[in-house]
């Protein structure tokens, strides 16, 4: 049997490490959530421009303060915090760049307009914009889920009103009554919206959540209030929310 679970959420954002924004309706397929991501920022590795590195959030914490969104003409639309914005196509350049990501490694196109230049001057160094197979910069499961009540029961230990769950980033964020009852779902399939996931491997936290959302500025010290009482992994990163993989594609939302 098939569990149904309500999504009071979804979220994604085009650029890896930009804010991450609520969606009223995400369409879900076997790579995971359509425009989740598709596109990274880069630094050319100077010693050999063949190669390049992915900018994470973890190190560059002011990435989430740039709200970045594709229109429906498939403009990239970026706007910086204090507004100044650029609205464009990015256009393959037909250079390709091999990098590192967590690791392995991971071929992008580069895109030609005026993002990089944007990015460039609010970061304080030179980078270029890419799009990435899909998938391929995405740190495990092809969609992240957070529950409401273990939401919650964070907030209570971290003597918090309530949490905005973007710090999470999560793609969908599902309605429980129980804290934490996401750990036992592992191996199960349910059914959100139109679309079924098989639930993997727990999530493993790192110090973004301790960052506003919005400004990148650390506020919070969520992940020691975490690993003080959830699950650890081998390098000691406590466990919250699940990484899933698409069963069945579909549409979330309206």
């Amino acid at each position: 049997m098939i569990d149904e679970l309500r999504v009071v959420r979804a979220g994604f954002a085009p650029i890896k490490g930009t804010r991450h924004l609520p969606h009223d309706r995400a369409v879900l397929d076997a790579q995971g959530v359509v425009g989740d991501r598709g596109l990274a920022l880069v630094a050319v590795d100077e010693t050999d421009p063949a190669r390049g590195r992915v900018l994470r959030t973890v190190q560059h914490p002011s990435l989430v303060a740039v709200r970045a969104e594709v229109t429906g003409d498939d403009r990239l639309e970026v706007e910086l915090p204090d507004k100044e914005s650029v609205t464009a196509a990015p256009v393959a350049t037909g250079e390709r760049l091999t990098c590192d990501y967590w690791g392995r490694e991971v071929e992008l196109e580069l895109l030609g307009g005026p993002h990089a230049e944007l990015f460039s001057r609010w970061l304080d160094r030179p980078v270029r914009l890419a799009r990435a197979r899909r998938g391929d910069v995405v740190f495990a499961g092809a969609v992240s889920v957070v529950t409401t009540a273990s939401l919650r029961d964070l907030a209570r230990q971290a003597g918090q009103d309530a949490l905005d769950v973007a710090r999470f980033r999560p793609n969908l964020v599902v309605e429980t009554d129980e804290p934490y009852a996401e750990d036992t779902w592992l191996g199960r399939e349910i059914r959100v919206g139109g679309a079924t996931l098989r639930i993997g491997v727990p999530i493993p936290r790192c110090a973004v959540i301790d960052i506003h959302p919005e400004t990148g500025e650390r506020d919070v010290r969520l992940l020691k209030t975490l690993a003080s009482h959830r699950p650890l992994n081998r390098a000691g990163e406590p466990a919250f929310g699940v990484f899933a993989e698409v069963v069945t594609s579909g549409v979330v939302g309206g």
